[in-house]
């Protein structure tokens, strides 16, 4: 099988390539290698799959020197003829699009991004499909589109029609997008509504990174609504077992689907929402104090509000996806942030 997996460079695509060149798959990587993280941790992301930095061209896909398997491409999604031409050439099977801008309280300040990066580029993305047939498209949704919604745990079943940040709007239009290519033309498309993913070559914007990286300087940590936060923290082993289930499972209509009482997440076309997560929600002082345990050191905290665009807790249902794939988090949360925390001292040497 032939897959593009979009945001190889970042932190889920970059995970989400490796296991499947270990199983034997081709794969063409896609990134456009933006500033809004230290990009070099993308690079060296890039470089432990054999792919050069020197190497990289904007438009020129580039051979991995350590996997037959991986070529690379640096491209701007929202940037339509190129990715088109790319289809073309390369007849994919299926496509995995991880790619987006994430982040929700950098939506607050640069909305116009989101609007790119995560409207526009998702757009190019099912028009490639269109015009491109693949037997599946895989695309990351996220849990920010739960909104101002209360009610646990997260179902796929409830409406999500109050985001209260740009990133989690922009999530769910892709959401809708989809089902409207998947109705339109026949294009079986699944999304996939990450929580709070974690682990080793990790995003430095995120709770974790923020953390051990204060912690080693001594400088205090901000804890963000006074520690009152419980998040479906999900390490990145499972998550990437999860995607790769999903992707094998290409999404079918749903025979039951009533139109009277219509389930928001399936529908009579070939669309399909599921939530991914580790179904287990963990108090934001717990993951506080794994961290500590994993580098030795106690924290210092700065104890803030609830921050605009956050909400206070996360609990996913994955039942579904339980029930269709197999899926099966396993890792502690003890395990996945040790793991995390012994990356971060070798990769910075500390």
């Amino acid at each position: 099988m032939k897959y593009l997996v979009t945001g190889t460079a970042g932190f889920i695509g970059f995970h989400v390539a490796q296991q499947l060149l270990e199983r034997g798959d081709e794969v063409v990587g896609l990134d456009i290698i933006n500033d809004y993280y230290d990009v070099n941790l993308k690079y060296a992301r890039l470089a432990h799959m054999g792919i050069q930095r020197d190497q990289v061209k904007k438009g020129e896909i580039v051979q991995s020197d350590s996997h037959s398997g991986y070529r690379f491409i640096q491209l701007d999604l929202s940037v339509k003829n190129p990715l088109l031409e790319l289809f073309a050439k390369e007849k994919f099977d299926v496509v995995i699009h991880l790619a987006a801008q994430a982040g929700v309280r950098y939506s607050l300040s640069n909305p116009e991004v989101y609007i790119e990066s995560n409207i526009v580029a998702f757009l190019n993305i099912l028009e490639s499909c269109r015009f491109h047939p693949v037997k599946h498209l895989v695309y990351a949704s996220s849990s920010s589109v739960y909104g101002s919604n209360e009610k646990m745990p997260f179902s796929t079943s409830d409406t999500v029609d109050h985001p209260i940040s740009l990133y989690a709007a922009s999530k769910k239009s892709n959401e809708l997008m989809a089902h409207t290519y998947s109705h339109l033309f026949n294009i079986p498309t699944t999304g996939l509504r990450f929580f709070t993913v974690y682990g080793p070559w990790g995003r430095p914007d995120m709770a974790l990174f923020l953390f051990t990286e204060a912690i080693l300087k001594g400088e205090p940590i901000q804890v963000f609504n006074y520690g009152n936060m419980k998040r479906d923290f999900t390490y990145i082993d499972d998550i990437v077992t999860g995607v790769i289930k999903v992707a094998d499972r290409p999404a079918s209509p749903n025979t039951n689907f009533d139109s009277q009482n219509p389930d928001p997440g399936s529908s009579t076309a070939a669309y399909k929402v599921y939530n991914i997560g580790n179904s287990a929600p963990v108090l934001l002082m717990d993951y506080i104090h794994a961290v500590e345990k994993g580098i030795g050191k106690e924290a210092k905290m700065n104890m803030l509000p609830l921050q605009p665009g956050d909400v206070p807790a996360s609990h996913a249902d994955v039942s579904d996806l339980v029930r269709d794939t197999g899926y099966k988090p396993e890792t502690t949360i003890d395990q996945g942030v040790k793991s995390f925390t012994d990356w971060y001292l070798d990769y910075y040497k500390k």
